[in-house]
């Protein structure tokens, strides 16, 4: 059998047990197989020769390559994953990656779009009055105001669609409930008035044109070009509206643990990197209300 056997089935796992998105399984492919190549493992046998000193070499190497060391922490990571079930499985006896520490890696605040920018009367004219702008304004708005993941948006079930909530399937199997006000339902009802019959439209809320699920791509693109009509944000993505989704809470009064059930994050330590936005948003009221806080 060859190293791709025990990496077939450990994406297997990720994608049944561990029910990770198909992004994330294509970048675990990715960087198995990047490393597979670096060790020039051949069988599966091979394995469980890997030792520390492979995986740090293959590290160096990955630096060297002015592979920035967020993206190299990240191969590690899945590195890590793979022999923590091989070692699980009982494929191999020893785990390499328990000696590993992977590089400094410097904290990057979330990038946003300001409210200012995401203003109703900026937002709505940028959407046609047929089935495609009424969908995508709806997946538009469905990001910023619930703050889900692309891949919570896109497997969205129709019957867990409500007028006071939307339930989601998040990371590791973790079911959370999200409440959606009576605007935002309006939007959910007028779609749903027009949306086409297909192979998914009975099971997801999504649908395109044809019936068919929504691909990843599909939305990525979609949201991309929306959000260069409106801002100019370095980076416009799905993801660039969860941040602001989190961002836009806490600057208008939400707590820190009720986020943190918002977002579906396991730990507080992944929510309070929003603070840093936040204090900015603080400050600046600070400086215009305070008397000895005004700037000259």
């Amino acid at each position: 059998m060859t190293s791709l056997g025990a990496i077939e089935q450990f994406e297997v796992y990720l994608a049944t047990e561990k029910r990770y998105s198909e992004h994330t399984l294509i970048a675990y492919k990715n960087d198995l197989q990047q490393f597979v190549s670096y060790a020039e493992i051949t069988e599966d046998r091979q394995l469980t020769e890997v030792n520390h000193q492979l995986v740090r070499g293959w590290m160096v190497e990955l630096l060297e390559q002015s592979i920035v060391p967020r993206s190299v922490s990240r191969k590690l990571s899945c590195l890590r994953s793979f022999f923590n079930w091989l070692k699980k499985e009982g494929r191999v006896t020893e785990n390499p990656m328990l000696k590993i520490r992977g590089p400094k890696v410097e904290k990057r605040l979330p990038l946003f779009v300001k409210q200012s920018e995401f203003a109703k009367e900026r937002i709505d004219p940028i959407f046609a009055n047929n089935f495609d702008g009424i969908r995508d304004r709806l997946i538009v708005e469905l990001f910023y105001q619930t703050g889900v993941r692309l891949s919570e948006l896109i497997n969205l079930k129709e019957q867990d669609v409500v007028s006071t909530h939307i339930k989601v399937l998040g990371k590791r199997n973790k079911e959370r409930i999200i409440p959606i006000g009576k605007e935002l339902f309006d939007c959910i009802l007028a779609y749903r008035l027009i949306k086409p019959e297909g192979r998914d439209s009975q099971n997801l809320l999504f649908v395109k044109r044809d019936g068919v699920k929504l691909s990843s791509k599909f939305v990525y693109r979609k949201i991309n070009t929306y959000l260069g009509m409106v801002t100019n944000t370095q980076k416009k993505s799905p993801h660039i509206l969860r941040h602001t989704f989190a961002t836009h809470m806490l600057n208008n009064g939400a707590g820190l643990e009720t986020l943190k059930e918002l977002l579906g994050h396991a730990n507080l330590s992944a929510t309070q990197v929003y603070t840093h936005n936040s204090f900015t948003q603080i400050n600046n009221i600070y400086s215009q209300a305070h008397p000895r806080g005004r700037k000259n």
